[in-house]
């Protein structure tokens, strides 16, 4: 049987090869050319002809190489070659490929699906001819997901911020210079201090701000961005005034720089985190939980009209604080902020032109799940999800840690199953009918649809009212 190309690497070959000069492979049958007459057996060949034979066929194979595809090219050049003295010509064409070497393939695209989104990672291939430097694997929560089609965005690698010493100085753009005075908060991502002016004494009261700190290109980079952008406090004071409000849960950055490797941001004191409350308590008041979704809808209603989502919203996020007789609540965290409607013009609703699963798993909404661009309906189906967490404490994927797909999985499963879903956190306990009227409201919505916030915090304070409650009463958590 005449071969024309090697049947492992698809390289040409030459008439008289016994192995692939590409990839060394022992050829299955002697190339035999049927034009030509059988000759008889030879002898035993000279040892200078053989090696001219030899040197022949490598010239040959050289030339053949000049006239194949770049693929192939490229493959060839793969190989790994020992680092001992150069072989002969004879050793370079019976030299079988180490067991360790295997057929460079191109890696085959898989389309992405919420079930598998976690599960697959970015294969890369390098050329074993090259050593590449030892280098520490990633954590599985720093590698990027893939994305459908290729379309997606990779997850920027999640880096640990280490504390910076209580002390410390930093300068803001403004050239006010701020003291750390105690670290008050820390995930993986941020850290939030006690600071005060450090031109000033030590007295309690210069202690009334909060410098949050990250990553230099990380959430902070974009919270900053949205601050500058779209909640300027000229901006929230002309919103206050057009609707008659005496307060807006929107904080006012007072400073902002770089220190070292971080990016930091400083706004009045806003009280504790809502978190810290959760966390001592198992379950909170429906009274206090209606009061807070009504300020938190406020807040909501401002960013989305400036053109902007939170999609990440999470007890972690507010910040609670009484002054007197009122309780007010803040939203922060804007750290995933995305502007949904550029221009008065509405993204496209597309999966996976963001990475999946960005934010609280627990917590955001279906469509980050898919990698959709967070929209107002985003923001309000996660506030309900927040919602029926304090109010009961527990959510149907909130012993879930496995998998991301598992989470989403079960958030599509009662999308369409409110009072199932209503059942089996509230259990045998009387279920809020207000709570399930909005979840109904919010699950309903379309991606570009906009919420009529009214009605949503209508019901809410109609429910709060029979209870004697007001919104700006203070919060009684228990």
């Amino acid at each position: 049987m005449l071969l024309h190309y090697c049947p492992q690497c698809g390289s040409k070959l030459q008439p008289g090869f016994k192995f692939c000069p590409a990839c060394g492979e022992k050829l299955p049958c002697p190339m035999v050319d049927p034009a030509e007459p059988a000759e008889p057996a030879p002898g035993p060949p000279h040892p200078a002809s053989t090696r001219e034979v030899n040197l022949g066929a490598v010239k040959a194979s050289a030339s053949s190489t000049l006239t194949r595809s770049p693929i192939r090219t490229t493959r060839r050049r793969s190989i790994k070659m020992p680092s001992s003295p150069a072989p002969t010509p004879v050793a370079l064409l019976q030299t079988a490929p180490h067991a360790d070497q295997k057929t460079l393939k191109s890696p085959r695209k898989r389309k992405t699906t919420p079930d598998n989104l976690e599960e697959s990672e970015p294969n890369e291939v390098s050329s074993p001819q090259t050593p590449q430097p030892s280098q520490t694997p990633p954590s599985p929560s720093s590698q990027s997901l893939p994305s459908a089609k290729g379309r997606g965005k990779r997850a920027k690698r999640v880096c640990a911020v280490e504390p910076v010493q209580e002390g410390t100085e930093v300068c803001d753009q403004s050239g006010k210079k701020w003291r750390l005075v105690k670290l008050l908060y820390q995930t993986e991502v941020e850290l939030t201090y006690e600071v005060q002016q450090a031109s000033r004494g030590t007295t309690s009261d210069d202690w009334m701000h909060i410098l949050r700190m990250g990553t230099k290109d990380g959430q902070m980079f974009v919270e900053q961005n949205f601050l500058q952008r779209a909640a300027k406090p000229i901006a929230v004071e002309k919103w206050m005034k057009k609707y008659s409000m005496d307060f807006l849960g929107i904080p006012a950055c007072v400073g902002f720089g770089i220190y070292e490797t971080y990016r930091f941001l400083i706004f009045p004191d806003m009280g504790q985190t809502l978190q810290s409350v959760v966390d001592r308590e198992e379950s909170l008041p429906e009274r206090a939980v209606l009061q807070l979704a009504i300020q938190l809808l406020d807040a909501l209603e401002f960013i989305h009209e400036n053109e902007y989502a939170h999609a990440d919203l999470h007890a972690g996020n507010i910040y609670v604080t009484t002054n007197g007789q009122r309780t007010k609540v803040f939203l922060s965290g804007f750290g995933h902020a995305f502007r949904f409607c550029p221009g008065g013009n509405h993204v496209e609703y597309r999966e996976s032109s963001r990475t999946p699963h960005q934010g609280n798993l627990n917590f955001i909404s279906i469509d980050s799940h898919k990698g959709v661009g967070p929209s107002r309906r985003s923001d309000v189906q996660s506030l309900g999800y927040c919602l029926l967490s304090w109010m009961t404490g527990t959510l149907p994927w909130g012993g879930i840690t496995q998998r991301n797909s598992a989470i989403f999985a079960e958030k599509e499963r009662y999308m369409s199953d409110i009072h199932g879903l209503m059942s089996y956190c509230f259990k045998k306990r009387k279920v809020s009918g207000a709570l399930q009227c909005y979840l109904t409201q919010a699950m309903g919505l379309n991606y570009t649809e906009k919420p009529n916030y009214s009605l949503l915090k209508t019901g809410l304070n109609e429910s709060l009212q029979k209870m004697g409650g007001r919104v700006s009463d203070p919060l009684v958590y228990r």
